[in-house]
């Protein structure tokens, strides 16, 4: 940014801070169904409540195959025993390294990010929690939108 040398330097408001929270989410290509988790961090133990929660949204009969990247804590030993206790009805299909493009959830993250954060001056983490959350849950439910921008033709 430019500023006349004649004029004083613009101040520019931040919320300094390394707070961090995690979210997790799927979107079901074929209706643009979104399921999301938030939690205080990303470790095997919060993607496995999230892998329960994306069961429970499963439809009657029908496997579910969740699509991810090459995090640590997909690839945990603890998830072991629930892989092994899920594995008629839950698959994990690994996405080859640095291949975010192939994952339908990352175009819902640009989209999210688009619509509920640029240009906006968060104070605390917790309105900006809410903000992203407000945004996910009027994608909670099958919608046209997310169909649409991760539908495979």
């Amino acid at each position: 940014m430019w500023v006349p040398p004649e004029e004083t330097d613009p101040i520019l408001l931040h919320a300094p801070t390394r707070k961090t929270v995690a979210l997790f989410g799927g979107v079901q290509p074929a209706s643009g169904r979104l399921v999301t988790c938030v939690t205080p961090q990303f470790n095997a133990v919060t993607f496995e409540a999230f892998l329960e929660q994306l069961l429970r949204h499963r439809a009657r009969g029908r496997r579910l195959v969740a699509v991810l990247d090459n995090a640590p804590y997909h690839y945990a030993r603890a998830l072991a025993p629930f892989r092994w206790a899920h594995q008629k009805v839950l698959q994990l299909l690994f996405l080859p390294p640095y291949s975010p493009a192939l994952n339908p959830i990352e175009r819902v993250w640009k989209l999210a990010r688009r619509l509920s954060t640029h240009n906006r001056y968060f104070p605390e983490l917790e309105v900006l929690v809410a903000a992203v959350t407000d945004q996910m849950d009027t994608w909670r439910h099958p919608n046209p939108v997310l169909h649409r921008l991760c539908g495979i033709i």
